[in-house]
């Protein structure tokens, strides 16, 4: 892990998305005092024009506009939206533009980045910021957010060496710390820890919701089921887009916890104290030694 010095400046940022993670990323490099002109795109104008008025952008434009003028390009929009914003922009690209994204799939995008990009691929430095909270929109951007939190790059084959330190120097100016890995290892590291929790927490709120006596079980509902459900509070479109891109991944991880929760549920049945013990203490005891990277155990979404 490094976390490089960073010497060059950002004329003209883009964001796409400006909702917690795009809006934080601008935030935290306007903090830093080491960008320009910071340019908006999005599908809502009520969004745009609140990120104008809380000082997150300068000026909303569409995704050519945006490819046109902008010397980075962060997409932070749903992974599912980004080969057609690939698309959209591929016939603008200006010379030395710097695209990257903060997807919380790798694989999927760089194929889709490949497809919609065709030559100009080397532009784009695939990346995902493990940080982030169950909040949204502009209102939820806090220049803070990637201080101390491990971002991760995916670089390409074909991404030139100083394009690659270009985006390592930008999320540095945002305080985070920088990991590389392959797309592939990425995928199946983060189904397992950050995608299944989401998942679990959002199919087990539906289930409870879903009950006859949903209202009475929710009234009667302390700070375990809180602390245990408050990330299935995420955007829906994200996680369904993360979900679906990172499916095989998280076929994999669902077969192993189902076949931990086959055993607990056969040491229940069975009223098999010892062996239920046995995995209750394996697992406080994980949880026990597990730290969290970072100042502190703040909210983590993708």
């Amino acid at each position: 892990m490094s976390k490089p010095r960073p010497t060059s400046p950002i004329p003209v940022l883009a964001v796409v998305g400006v909702g917690l993670i795009g809006g934080s990323f601008a935030a935290a490099l306007r903090q830093a005092g080491r960008v320009g002109r910071v340019l908006g795109v999005g599908r809502n104008p009520q969004s745009l024009q609140r990120a104008c008025e809380l000082g997150l952008i300068d000026e909303a434009v569409d995704a050519a506009e945006a490819a046109r003028r902008a010397d980075l390009v962060m997409l932070a929009a749903p992974v599912g939206s980004l080969a057609r914003l690939w698309a959209e922009m591929r016939p603008h690209l200006k010379p030395g533009i710097v695209l990257t994204d903060a997807g919380s799939t790798k694989a999927e995008v760089v194929q889709a980045a490949r497809a919609a990009l065709g030559d100009r691929i080397g532009c784009f430095v695939p990346g995902h910021p493990i940080a982030g909270a169950e909040r949204t929109g502009p209102e939820a951007a806090d220049a803070g957010l990637y201080r101390g939190r491990t971002v991760v790059l995916c670089p390409l084959p074909e991404n030139a060496p100083q394009d690659v330190e270009f985006v390592r120097q930008a999320w540095a100016l945002c305080g985070a710390c920088l990991v590389d890995m392959e797309a592939g290892l990425h995928d199946r590291v983060l189904a397992s820890v950050s995608h299944m929790p989401h998942f679990l927490a959002a199919v087990y709120m539906a289930q409870v919701a879903g009950e006859p006596d949903a209202a009475q079980r929710l009234a009667m509902a302390g700070s375990g089921f809180r602390d245990f459900t408050r990330i299935a509070a995420g955007s829906p479109e994200m996680w369904r887009d993360i979900f679906i891109s990172n499916r095989a991944a998280m076929q994999t991880e669902l077969a192993a916890v189902r076949a931990v929760l086959d055993r607990a549920e056969a040491a229940i049945a069975a009223g098999d104290g010892a062996a239920l013990q046995a995995l209750l203490e394996h697992a406080s005891q994980a949880r026990r030694n597990w730290k969290l990277a970072g100042p502190t155990e703040s909210p983590e979404s993708s």
